[in-house]
């Protein structure tokens, strides 16, 4: 097999375990844990991830989402929606800033 292969390594019942999990969390919560389950559902796949033959790592905790959520969200609310085409790229310039190869 070729070392240098990208893969990923996740099993369906711990989706399933993760996904069912950040339900909860942000049911429980009225959504204000949103980001923290988010959080766990990229650590899922980004950890079972290999890039060339390296393991991703990911680094984003709950709270540094919630000051981004919460910044989008208020700009999104202040600029009647139109900031919402720029969420997802905020969103996902914070997720690749918060990745890395494991050592």
């Amino acid at each position: 097999m070729d070392n240098q292969a990208s893969k990923f390594e996740g099993r369906v019942l711990p989706l399933i375990g993760w996904s069912i999990c950040c339900f909860l969390v942000t049911s429980l919560t009225l959504g204000i844990a949103f980001p923290w389950g988010i959080c766990m559902l990229l650590s899922f796949f980004i950890n079972n991830s290999t890039i060339e033959g390296r393991k991703l790592k990911f680094n984003g905790k709950g709270i540094g989402l919630f000051g981004t959520w919460i910044k989008c969200f208020l700009l999104t609310l202040i600029t009647f929606g139109i900031y919402g085409f720029w969420v997802p790229i905020v969103i996902a310039k914070w997720v690749v800033k918060n990745t890395s190869f494991e050592s």
